[in-house]
């Protein structure tokens, strides 16, 4: 499977990257939304797992801008939201979009991968 990872805490990137890497994923990084977009628009990804707060631009301003390559029925299908943020309201707009919502931080990372993988293979 072809992931994108887009987080601007370094420590969580590099996590999420190592495990999905040890279950035979190729993973492409970044850790800006701008720059994510611009390598969502450009590359086929499976997955795409985004931070909905980031330093540029939101996840959610990642996923409208993804509307250009892909429909938005299929969104649900590919993006993966996380977010140390959990508000009604921020979890209401996740589900707007259908997409898996998911809090940070993880109890178990390598159980939280696991059930990404599985959920998107």
């Amino acid at each position: 499977m072809k992931v994108l990872i887009i987080e601007d805490e370094i420590l969580i990137l590099k996590s999420l990257k190592m495990v999905f890497e040890k279950l035979g994923n190729n993973v492409d990084t970044a850790t800006l939304g701008r720059q994510a977009l611009e390598l969502i628009l450009n590359n086929d990804y499976d997955l795409i797992i985004t931070d909905l707060m980031l330093n540029d631009i939101s996840g959610f301003d990642i996923l409208e801008g993804s509307l250009k390559k892909y429909k938005r029925d299929e969104l649900p299908s590919r993006f993966v939201i996380m977010s140390a943020y959990s508000s009604d309201q921020i979890t209401g707009r996740a589900r707007e979009y259908n997409c898996l919502f998911l809090s940070k931080p993880f109890d178990n990372i390598h159980k939280t991968v696991d059930d990404i993988v599985s959920r998107f293979k």
